[in-house]
């Protein structure tokens, strides 16, 4: 992968060549946040199963098939367990997105000045880097010059393939999958020197914001 497009004519039979379809990138992003859900279904159930194995055998049973039936038909569960779900998945999936973006940032700012202003760092960000991952720049930054910024981007690549739905659940639905998103930002600072919380919201699709408070520059050998 590179900032630039290769230009042609394309070498296939070069050894030291790689090629990446654009297209694998959209497809993991929509495959995501289902297997994040999964994941988190699947471990609470089998720690629901292992607390049922140390009780009763019919208590255990009973157990086992309610968190089954929970998992698999979607059962009523309390807000305090949503909830809790809910934080699990984002964790798994910003925890991801972390580990691509600083990934990201290792090998394709390796050849560049070391930046001394964290607005500059935004600005790469905005530029380089959303372009790498979602071939586009940023369309919008706004800052207050104390450590908030704030980016829009009018048309997010992983909402372009997402439906809208009467009612307002389309919204609801596609939060998320800003989560992975935010990890790569969060990610990327880190690895250029900047401790930072990042926030995701859509008001209306395929457009997104995401809201950037640093809270200090790490310090760097």
């Amino acid at each position: 992968m590179s900032f630039d497009s290769p230009l042609p004519p394309y070498n296939a039979s070069d050894p030291s060549a790689t090629f990446l379809n654009s297209s694998c990138l959209d497809l993991l992003m929509i495959e995501l946040v289902p297997m994040a859900w999964r994941i988190v279904q699947e471990v609470d159930y089998s720690s629901t199963s292992s607390q049922g194995k140390k009780g009763s055998g019919g208590g255990g049973e009973a157990r086992r098939a309610g968190a089954g039936a929970g998992a698999a038909e979607g059962r009523v569960m309390s807000e305090e367990e949503e909830q809790e779900e809910r934080d699990a998945v984002f964790f798994r999936l910003e925890m991801l997105g972390y580990r691509v973006g600083q990934g990201l940032v290792e090998r394709f700012s390796k050849d560049r000045p070391r930046f001394t202003d964290t607005l500059d760092v935004i600005k790469f960000l905005c530029k380089d880097l959303w372009m790498l991952v979602f071939r586009k720049q940023i369309d919008n930054l706004k800052t207050n010059h104390r450590g908030v910024y704030v980016l829009t981007d009018n048309s997010f690549r992983p909402f372009s393939r997402m439906s809208t739905e009467a009612g307002g659940q389309a919204v609801v639905r596609a939060q998320p999958f800003l989560w992975f998103p935010c990890g790569i930002i969060r990610g990327a600072l880190a690895s250029m020197g900047i401790n930072a919380t990042v926030q995701a919201e859509t008001s209306e699709l395929p457009g997104a914001t995401f809201q950037i408070k640093s809270v200090g520059v790490a310090g760097k050998a």
